[in-house]
């Protein structure tokens, strides 16, 4: 398969049009492609989304689910009642980022590995790595000039 099959991949600088730079832009974000990943298990409400990544802010939660709905990857449904039910899940587009988010994951997992490869091939460096800070001679210790470099 070739790299750029298309014309809209061979720019001279990133378009908005371009494949590649949509895709990149669908997940792009901090917390963006976990959001995602959660949302691809199913409808999630809000809180079931907070407990299901607890280090993520209602505010940033909030951006993040908002910026999905605005690229049409998400759809929020409110269901009637007290208190008013709202879930969260993906549309057809936001469903079609499935295998990207699996080939990014393996490309990590690809790219850690070598990465741990290149660090253990690499020879340990000469002598101590530990820096030694010299005791003070008497001279400093009596209040006269340090001692010469």
């Amino acid at each position: 398969m070739e790299l750029v099959p298309g014309p809209r991949g061979r720019t001279r600088r990133p378009e908005a049009d371009c494949p590649v730079e949509v895709a990149l832009a669908a997940v792009s974000g901090r917390w963006t492609t976990l959001l995602l990943r959660e949302l691809m298990g199913g409808p999630r409400g809000f809180m079931d989304l907070r407990a299901l990544l607890p280090e993520l802010s209602a505010k940033v939660l909030t951006d993040r689910l908002r910026a999905l709905q605005d690229g049409g990857l998400a759809e929020v449904e409110r269901r009637r009642g007290f208190p008013v039910r709202t879930r969260y899940a993906l549309t057809d587009a936001g469903r079609a980022l499935r295998p990207l988010l699996v080939e990014l994951y393996a490309t990590g997992e690809e790219l850690l590995r070598l990465g741990e490869q290149r660090t253990e091939s690499e020879p340990a460096p000469d002598g101590p790595t530990r820096h030694t800070v010299p005791a003070p001679s008497d001279a400093s210790r009596a209040g006269g000039p340090p001692p010469p470099a």
